[in-house]
């Protein structure tokens, strides 16, 4: 008992402890609708215990915590970060087999992700949105490009279709010739799973993507930078079904490799002794109705 009244405790100084707003100074100017950037005091147990605006509980393997999950690594600061805030990695090994129920065990995935909260947010997925990230790898705990991955992306309210994710690695099903390259993968011109727009993956470098989300007319427009470059516009407004409203994702979604598989949430090959980890930073989504998002601290466009 006086352990956990010890834990309550330490809970609550570090909850008074988190900043209640980020440094002004690099702030994107466009209104946030979500601000999911870690401050600097944040650790594991701020996750497992919900003070952030990420679930505590999901998508996580059975039977582990954010403490298990997350590390935080001393990295340069990503471009929307800032001297508040800090990065932080999501990692995956063998024991990240999500299971929903005890009849679903999704033993062919190897996956944990943060999800913003709460859940399926209308507001997060209605008119005009602009969703910033930035990535990179882990030297330390490297990808299988062998595998496919997903590190953002888009999931419908159903759970029936990604309007869009961010994959890098061999794409299921293919013998993708280019696997450490990301490749923003989506529904373009009515066809499902097409890549958009795609660039290399490279380590210790940061990739820093925004996309313009026009929830109104089904399209969305690619912005890019590296390090600490100022964004800029990589494509045009691309037609993509952004229907169904949906649950955002940031984190590794690990699928499995085999061929004639029915079902690649169960089956399929993964190895053992998997560590693996992504690095991210400056998770935030603006309200860009007004014809702007941000591509630097303080500097803003039209779209």
């Amino acid at each position: 008992m006086l352990s956990q009244f010890t834990t309550t405790l330490s809970l609550l100084a570090l909850a008074s402890a988190l900043p209640s707003t980020l440094s002004p100074k690099k702030s994107p100017a466009i209104p946030l609708v979500f601000d999911g950037r870690v401050p600097k005091a944040a650790t594991g147990a701020t996750f497992d215990a919900g003070l952030l605006p990420y679930n505590a509980k999901y998508d996580l393997g059975a039977n582990l915590t954010w403490s298990d999950v997350l590390l935080f690594p001393k990295v340069q600061t990503s471009l929307f970060d800032n001297s508040s805030t800090k990065a932080v990695e999501v990692t995956i090994d063998d024991r990240a087999i999500f299971t929903p129920s005890p009849t679903n065990v999704q033993a062919g995935f190897r996956r944990n992700e943060l999800l913003p909260q709460p859940a399926n947010a209308t507001y997060a997925t209605t008119g005009i949105k602009t969703l910033h990230f930035s990535l990179q790898p882990d030297s330390h705990r490297r990808l299988n490009y062998s595998h496919e991955y997903q590190l953002v992306w888009l999931e419908s309210q159903d759970y029936s279709a990604d309007q869009f994710s961010l994959n890098v690695g061999t794409i299921f099903g293919t013998k993708e010739a280019h696997p450490k390259r990301l490749q923003l993968r989506g529904t373009s011109h009515a066809s499902p799973q097409q890549t958009l727009w795609s660039a290399p993956f490279e380590e210790g470098v940061w990739h820093n993507l925004a996309l313009v989300l026009d929830f109104n007319k089904n399209a969305l427009k690619v912005y890019y930078s590296r390090e600490c470059e100022k964004l800029e516009a990589v494509t045009g407004f691309i037609p993509n079904d952004l229907s169904n409203l949906g649950q955002y994702h940031f984190g590794i979604l690990k699928k499995p490799t085999g061929q004639n598989l029915t079902d690649i949430t169960r089956q399929g090959y993964q190895e053992k002794g998997v560590h693996e980890g992504i690095v991210y930073g400056g998770i935030l989504e603006e309200d860009s109705k007004g014809g702007s998002l941000s591509i630097a601290p303080g500097k803003s466009v039209k779209y």
